[in-house]
């Protein structure tokens, strides 16, 4: 195929406050036979358009899976009969995850078959222990998975666990009973993520979402009763807000969140007591968030630790009781750690005798754990050891712990997983991902920063090889998000050697609007100040020129980060040598407008509210649907969407690749479009080594668009 498709045009505007928009493609809203057409034809295109990357991609692929272990398994937690952990055998997609007996005789026996990383004392032999859940057989012909939950109940009799094979985020949820390895009758056809079991294991209570894929009831099973006799515990009529739910560590309160992006409300339920109502720890107040941790108390019910942002923008710590009767004066919170302004506190995890708080200073992800009895208290601070690394909590299921395991990571190192005594602050490593032929020596992570134009100086990630220098010369492929306060940490990936070794230079910008700085760094590029989050990412892209090539710069980035390069590709189409934008949200006000589509309404607070003119006009500024680039001088494009993708609905990228096809004849054979026309999800293929071929697609393209063509260049 030598020409894309041209997708069929239709006259029809958008009239809202007195402004015309002419839409074109507006017949694509709706899943028909033509969309669908359109989208098959498309994907034949791209994959036409990159038959002569066949080579490079199977070669870069084949670097990526060199890299990981044919067979791994992870730390273990423990609980109160057993430990877990997860495990994949050689060439499997999918893990597995295990238990062991406390005690049992291959406790400590070294792993032989794991490659790479040093002996966990803790870690069980590669083949022993029971299965409890083997992922890759939960799979069907679809070729997608992926799991919603997996947990155990209180006894450790029960799994609950969920499953989606189309890649649509609709869950059906089971049970299995682990002492003889059967699946219960009990099945739920449709769930969301979270969920949590009562303290006697006869109860799971779990989360259902509307057809807008808002998650809005939490409802209540007993185990061996049909599901339609299941009992609605909450709704939330707001379609602003959004329900998660969660088990307390100490298994004693089931803690259900309804979140908007500014303001939220948090319910307990008695886990002894599972019928008793949902009851609200502190009502719910605009723009004051909080999120709830228990602190066991042998002598009665307990508190709640609370993680607020009342008269705190950085968030403070404040402690109630637990609400168990509805006259309870609930409402009354002491304040036991006041807000730090260079911290961003961001949750507490509570254990028996101290609590482990979550925080980012300097930009970085750091940890805190201080005594239950002095929560104003200094405590030990845990760093990363790497360069702009990041250390987390990671899984710990026991409540009277007295050492934790966190995980600690970075771009180029493997994770390592230590275990540090909460009294002494002790760290002891225990693991290292394997990576086979991977010397992290041999690359080099910076952190610089680039002055936006309003003076605000952007950091951003720089990682190269040790023989690419910052002297002008080498591509470079910058990658952005900005949006919802997240913050994507830095992790292993196993893909990024393969651009590091053939001399491209990897920037992650952490703009506005993202978590980075901090609750202040997103409340800057949010709503009226979304266009700071686009000027930050060409502020550093244009502090790059002298250290990079600047006529060889990529830029990359997926759904909100999409929408980011649709911006940067519509307001400096010059800058960009090519440009990967992932499921990207851009036909912002459009979207915004339509109710009925999948997270508009909770993501007004984002974005901004299209009905109101003045935010109407915020959006319409930047959209790229609405401001596509000039025609001539713009760089090569590869866009992605998915058919059953329900964050990004697969007509935007399908809209814009038209309308930016349309509007530039001659350049439009340099726009491809990739969209999984099957099964398959917001973030791509599912499985280790499925996701790693995607991903050496991604790649390849880049590559070939940079100029830089055959093996690893530098050593």
């Amino acid at each position: 195929m030598t020409r894309p498709p041209v997708a069929r045009r239709e006259s029809f505007e958008h009239c809202e406050h007195g402004v015309t928009r002419p839409d074109p493609y507006h017949w694509m809203r709706h899943s028909t036979s033509d969309l669908l057409e359109n989208l098959a034809a498309e994907r034949a295109f791209y994959d036409s358009a990159c038959a002569h990357l066949h080579s490079l991609v199977s070669t870069v692929k084949a670097e990526m899976v060199s890299r990981v272990p044919d067979a791994d398994v992870s730390p273990t937690w423990r609980r109160s009969r057993f430990s877990y952990y997860t495990r994949h055998l050689a060439g499997s997609d999918y893990g597995q995850l295990v238990r062991e007996i406390h005690g049992s005789e291959t406790d400590s026996i070294p792993n032989p078959d794991f490659e790479g990383g040093s002996r966990d004392e803790n870690r069980t032999p590669l083949l022993s222990g029971q299965v409890v859940l083997d992922i890759g057989s939960l799979a069907d012909d679809s070729g997608y998975l992926d799991l919603g939950l997996t947990l155990v109940s209180p006894d450790e009799d029960l799994l609950a666990y969920s499953v989606d094979t189309a890649g649509d985020e609709v869950f059906t949820l089971r049970f299995r009973d682990l002492r003889t390895g059967a699946d219960l009758d009990d099945v739920v056809p449709r769930s969301y993520y979270g969920g949590a079991w009562s303290a006697d294991s006869a109860w799971f209570f779990y989360t259902v979402h509307d057809e807008a894929y808002r998650p809005h009831e939490v409802w209540r099973h007993r185990l061996g009763t049909p599901v339609e006799d299941d009992v609605r515990v909450l709704v939330e009529p707001d379609e602003r807000f959004e329900l998660t739910l969660r088990q307390s560590r100490s298994g004693d309160v089931v803690l259900i969140l309804a979140e908007s992006r500014d303001t939220g409300e948090t319910w307990a339920v008695d886990a002894h007591s599972p019928e008793s109502p949902a009851r609200s720890v502190g009502g719910r107040r605009r723009g004051v968030l909080y999120r709830a941790e228990h602190v066991r108390d042998e002598t009665g019910p307990g508190r709640l630790l609370l993680v607020t942002n009342d008269e705190a923008p950085e968030f403070r710590l404040v402690d109630c009781p637990v609400p168990l009767d509805a006259d309870q004066d609930h409402r009354t919170w002491r304040e036991v750690r006041p807000e730090d302004p260079a911290e961003r506190l961001e949750r507490v995890d509570a254990f028996a005798g101290h609590v482990v708080m979550s925080l980012r200073s300097g930009s970085e992800h750091r940890l805190r754990i201080v005594p239950a009895d002095d929560l104003a208290g200094p405590g030990t601070v845990l760093a990363s050891r790497f360069p702009a690394g990041a250390v987390h909590l990671a899984r710990n299921t026991a409540y009277d712990a007295s050492a934790v395991t966190v995980t600690d990571r970075a771009h180029v190192e493997p994770p390592v997983w230590s275990d540090v005594d909460l009294a002494s602050g002790k760290v002891e490593d225990r693991l290292r991902e394997g990576a086979p032929g991977h010397d992290p020596t041999r690359y080099v992570t910076e952190r610089m920063s680039f002055p936006a134009p309003d003076g605000t100086l952007v950091p951003a990630t720089v990682i190269r090889h040790r023989d690419t220098r910052l002297d002008g010369t080498a591509p470079a492929l910058l990658y952005g998000y900005g949006a919802y306060e997240a913050t994507e940490e830095p992790d292993w990936d196993p893909a990024l050697p393969s651009i590091l070794d053939r001399g491209v230079v990897y920037v992650h910008t952490h703009v506005r609007g993202g978590g980075e700085g901090g609750r202040g760094w997103w409340l800057d590029g949010r709503l009226e100040h979304k266009h700071r989050t686009f000027s930050d990412h060409l502020a550093v892209a244009d502090g790059l020129d002298g250290l990079v090539d600047g006529t060889r710069i990529a830029t990359r980035g997926l759904s909100a980060g999409g929408l980011l390069q649709g911006a940067v590709l519509s307001q400096r189409p010059g800058r960009w040598r090519a440009v990967v934008a992932e499921v990207p949200f851009v036909d912002v006000v459009t979207t915004m407008f339509d109710a009925a589509t999948p997270l508009t309404v909770t993501e007004w607070d984002e974005w901004g509210d299209p009905r109101k003119r003045e935010e109407f006009d915020w959006m319409l500024a930047y959209s790229p649907y609405d401001n596509l680039p000039p025609a001539g001088g713009r760089p090569d494009l590869l866009v992605t969407g998915a058919v059953h993708d329900p964050r990004v609905m697969v007509r935007e990228p399908a809209k814009w690749v038209a309308a930016l096809r349309a509007s530039d004849p001659e350049w439009s054979p340099r726009c491809l479009f990739r969209c999984e026309t099957g099964a398959g999800a917001h973030v791509g293929p599912s499985g280790r080594f499925g996701h790693l071929a995607y991903e050496a697609e991604v790649l390849a393209w880049v590559l070939d668009r940079l100029g830089v063509h055959g093996g690893p260049v530098a050593r």
